[in-house]
């Protein structure tokens, strides 16, 4: 299998609902920030994957046409909120395996306001065995918005397991507003209190308002391409993906876990067990990583999940500072989802773009120092999780 480089990211600033342009304009843009990024023109492409949740067929199709008819396969991918990463999963394995040399990964996504909602309601529902053991674990409660029943239930059930309070969570989203201010591509950059966290609307179990993430539209994309395809351009090759793996749910999901589990922690420590064999390094050896922060709750279930930190320590680790500047991994450096925003199908996308930054050293007020190792997490319920493991090479 051949080493697969990052060799250009790009991204536009995210925004709230009602202030964006249009899905192909987005698309575009951050495609071809992208291959200006790389120093590749889009006819030297070989394939592109573009992925977005909600939007007709060949929306793909529609954002890079901007850049271009070459006749190239499009593929589009939809994948819940695991949809940008999928994208990129695809992406290195058409490289990986002498399929092709250079391909361009788009995600974007054009959200309503409000809470996420099916938009298929005359069919079954592909979350329907999800929901059965929800409903089993902790009651048919339709009133509440899908995703929060999911992870303020996977919330709840870590303060339970681990005796700790809702404050954790808050520290968490604090810290995500602390980190976004240095992004400028952030939605929310304004500082918030511990206080102000713990005393905003209730939305389910330990769930505030600003424990949650915003819907948000936004692009952002990525260039990978081989080593030979690099050296014969002079492209640089400084970033590189260790590793990779994409898992989704096992018959356990549904039967053994409770609410932790079933919210996607399983899948995140498969995943990440997969990432940490295949590059035979250790949770120990990152120093940055990107989470799926959809809610404040799952970046602490996260934490565990993937192995920083062992099993109910938590809210010793957020408590001593360990997840930022001056600790031991430094966590969402770009706001995460909470902060910066979740546009669905860009979000893995805006994770590699970050990640690639910080070990480029280019992440400016937001950089972490010496930065050689990365790690991504993206979560999609219904269920997918990718974990890429990201390394500083050579030129």
């Amino acid at each position: 299998m051949s080493s697969v480089y990052v060799v250009g990211v790009g991204m536009i600033p995210f925004t709230k609902p009602g202030r964006e342009e249009p899905y192909a304009v987005m698309g575009e843009r951050a495609a071809r920030a992208a291959l200006e990024d790389a120093g590749v023109e889009y006819a030297e492409v070989h394939q592109a994957y573009a992925g977005y949740v909600y939007g007709d067929s060949t929306s793909g199709q529609a954002a890079l046409y901007g850049l271009g008819q070459s006749g190239i396969p499009i593929v589009n991918v939809n994948n819940n909120c695991a949809t940008g990463s999928t994208a990129l999963w695809q992406a290195r394995q058409a490289i990986a395996s002498g399929a092709a040399d250079c391909v361009l990964v788009l995600g974007f996504e054009q959200m309503r306001r409000g809470a996420l909602v099916e938009h298929w309601d005359d069919r079954p529902s592909p979350m329907a065995r999800s929901q059965e053991t929800m409903a089993e674990l902790q009651g048919h409660e339709p009133d509440v918005p899908l995703a929060a029943r999911f992870f303020g239930g996977a919330g709840r059930e870590y303060m339970r397991t681990y005796d700790v309070g809702p404050e954790v969570f808050a520290k968490v989203s604090v810290k995500a507003r602390r980190h976004a201010a240095a992004n400028p591509y952030a939605v929310f950059r304004e500082p918030l209190t511990v206080e102000e966290v713990l005393a905003s609307p209730a939305v389910y179990g330990p769930l505030t308002r600003l424990l949650c993430c915003p819907p948000t539209c936004g692009a952002a994309a990525a260039v990978l391409c081989s080593a030979e395809f690099a050296r014969s351009r002079g492209l640089r090759r400084d970033v590189r993906i260790r590793a990779q793996a994409m898992v989704t749910d096992v018959p356990g999901t549904f039967t053994e876990g409770g609410m932790m589990t079933l919210a996607g922690a399983g899948m995140a420590r498969a995943a990440a067990d997969q990432v940490y064999r295949q590059a035979g390094l250790g949770p120990e050896d990152v120093q940055v990583a990107e989470l799926h922060d959809c809610f404040a709750t799952n970046e602490v279930i996260s934490y565990e999940a993937l192995r920083l930190v062992p099993e109910g320590e938590a809210e010793k680790f957020v408590a001593d500072g360990q997840n930022t500047y001056g600790g031991r991994i430094v966590t969402n450096p770009s706001g995460g989802l909470l902060a910066k925003g979740h546009p669905l199908g860009a979000t893995g996308l805006a994770q590699c773009a970050e990640l690639t930054w910080q070990l480029r050293g280019e992440a400016g007020g937001r950089q972490v120092e010496g930065a050689a190792v990365a790690l991504q997490h993206n979560l999609g319920l219904g269920g997918a999780c990718v974990v890429t493991m990201y390394e500083k090479a050579g030129k």
